[in-house]
């Protein structure tokens, strides 16, 4: 019998022929999204569920899908899908991650040119019957210098079309290396230094913690007075507030936002201000884009249901259903190996080498690897998963190197993960025991046994009396319950390390006290997904 997939939304119709073609059952209902009692009445018919944004594929909706192996949304964003609720289900879930590169990176740069011309303003003017000709004056894009901050995919376009114009450009990118950035022609800098010399800043990250008002009051007021800000990529990595202040005073000349930290956005600081351009999240909105992730939706579906190649999955290795019975803890451990590296990486990565050692060893290392590569990237970027990992580590410069050996320790399998900066080197290495959970076994070289949970603290210190002591006690004090606690040394005397598995996220208060008692080198909280 044929897959059966259901169509919610609106697709194109040349994406729902490519259904048909592929044999696929396809069912085009595009108003059912709208309806959320009837989709979940009819969707325990169907094998597949093709979005866009309309339908919200909620937990009760899943508990329903007694049959559904696959979702996927034509476009980037997931959030009207429960994912957590599919991976219980069992269900794939799926998205189109490059499908509307070039939509977005052109309205960027669409939206630059508005602002350093007043093209808006100006058109409202001569519309109302006025010839403003003096009020609107302009800046030139050529010659002048381009801030990119987030130099991926989109930035990494728009770094392109930039130096098209004969502008100078400069990028801020934590994962952009020296090397990518003279490929691509683009000089790397520090954030601070970015502030200091653009002209122009475009943003193209997603919204993180790490990036949450990258753009804050104190960021913005180290710019070049005059600077003009574009943002097309998330809502909450500018301050609003404090934009709209330093537009008032004269200190930023223009702003083009396209997107908005509550939205849909019906007030904002900046409306109403004199050059700032603002669109209702447009990034994405053009036939080609549009048309580009229904077909790209339809392929991946398709593929999927029919041969059971995953692409683009946002919750499932690249394996099968009988490699996952024996993977699944090993993948969930290098993703571990991969978010602790990650979370404690604050330089640029050059290089990430993974031994596999053991028994895991004879298994399907593309999707360890890429279970340990998305580990790391998601600290920076947490639409990054297993399937397009690889590439974004690819494209910006970072060499990916395995290994594998036999049976050379004191356990039956363990794969060590490795990662080159500039600066250093940083090393942990993990392994799985009989009971199916994944725990860390060395980090620095230095052994350890420590149980992976949700929230914990890792700390170095000079090996010394007190420190465990002086670690219970602030926790104690700051009603944080230790769950467990590992501890770890090179020498007596010498390097020790600290982890401790707590209850809840350690505070930056927290970390600041443990700071004060001057004993610690290195303090860092980390999150681990442990589902």
């Amino acid at each position: 019998m044929a897959p059966k997939v259901l169509v919610s939304d609106k697709l194109s119709e040349t994406a729902v022929q490519i259904f048909r073609d592929r044999g696929i059952d396809v069912d085009f209902q595009p108003d059912l999204g709208k309806d959320k009692d009837k989709l979940a009445e009819v969707i325990g018919q169907y094998d597949g569920l093709a979005i866009r944004s309309a339908t919200k594929v909620t937990a009760k909706i899943l508990e329903n899908a007694t049959n559904l192996k696959v979702i996927a949304r034509a476009g980037i964003g997931t959030d009207n899908i429960d994912k957590e609720a599919a991976s219980k289900k069992g269900v794939i879930v799926m998205n189109t991650p490059f499908g509307n590169m070039i939509t977005t990176a052109e309205h960027a740069i669409a939206m630059m040119f508005a602002v350093a011309r007043q093209l808006p303003e100006a058109s409202a003017s001569t519309h109302a019957g006025k010839w403003e000709k003096s009020k609107f004056m302009g800046v030139e894009l050529t010659g002048k210098t381009l801030g990119v901050i987030g130099a991926g995919n989109i930035g990494g376009i728009v770094c392109d079309r930039a130096r098209g114009l004969k502008m100078k450009v400069i990028a801020y990118d934590p994962f952009l290396s020296e090397a990518k950035a003279d490929k691509m022609g683009v000089e790397k800098v520090e954030l601070d230094d970015l502030l200091k010399r653009a002209d122009f800043i475009t943003l193209h990250v997603p919204l993180t913690d790490q990036t949450r008002n990258i753009l804050s009051r104190e960021n913005l007021e180290k710019t070049k007075k005059g600077v003009r800000i574009i943002n097309c990529a998330r809502g909450g990595l500018v301050d609003e507030n404090a934009l709209a202040d330093l537009l008032k005073s004269g200190h930023v000349a223009g702003a083009a936002f396209d997107v908005f930290a509550q939205e849909p956005a019906t007030e904002n600081p900046l409306f109403g201000l004199p050059n700032v351009v603002c669109t209702p999240h447009l990034g994405a909105a053009t036939t080609e884009a549009q048309e580009n992730v229904a077909l790209q939706v339809a392929e991946q579906m398709s593929d999927y249901l029919l041969t059971g190649a995953v692409t683009n999955a946002l919750n499932m290795p690249s394996v099968t259903a009988e490699e996952a019975k024996v993977m699944g803890p090993w993948i969930k451990l290098a993703d571990n190996l991969g978010a602790f590296i990650g979370q404690m990486t604050d330089e640029p990565i050059k290089a990430i080498n993974i031994l596999y050692d053991g028994v895991v060893s004879e298994m399907n290392l593309g999707a360890l690897t890429s279970a340990a590569v998305a580990g790391i990237m998601k600290s920076v970027n947490p639409e990054v998963n297993m399937v397009s990992a690889p590439v974004v580590a690819k494209e910006r410069g970072v060499k990916i190197s395995t290994t594998k050996q036999d049976k050379s320790g004191a356990f039956e399998g363990y794969i060590k993960l490795t990662v080159v900066t500039d600066q250093r080197e940083r090393s942990i290495g993990g392994t799985v025991f009989s009971d199916g959970k994944p725990r860390f076994i060395q980090i620095k070289g230095i052994n350890i046994d420590a149980e992976i949970g949700r929230h914990m603290l890792y700390t170095t210190n000079k090996d010394e009396p007190g420190i465990i002591g002086t670690l219970g006690q602030t926790m104690g004090e700051n009603g944080v319950n230790i769950a467990n606690f590992t501890l770890g040394r090179s020498a007596a005397g010498g390097e020790a390390i600290a982890l401790l598995y707590v209850d809840a996220q350690v505070s930056p208060d927290v970390i600041a006290k443990l700071d004060a008692t001057g004993k610690f080198q290195q303090i860092r909280s980390l999150e681990f997904d442990v589902a």
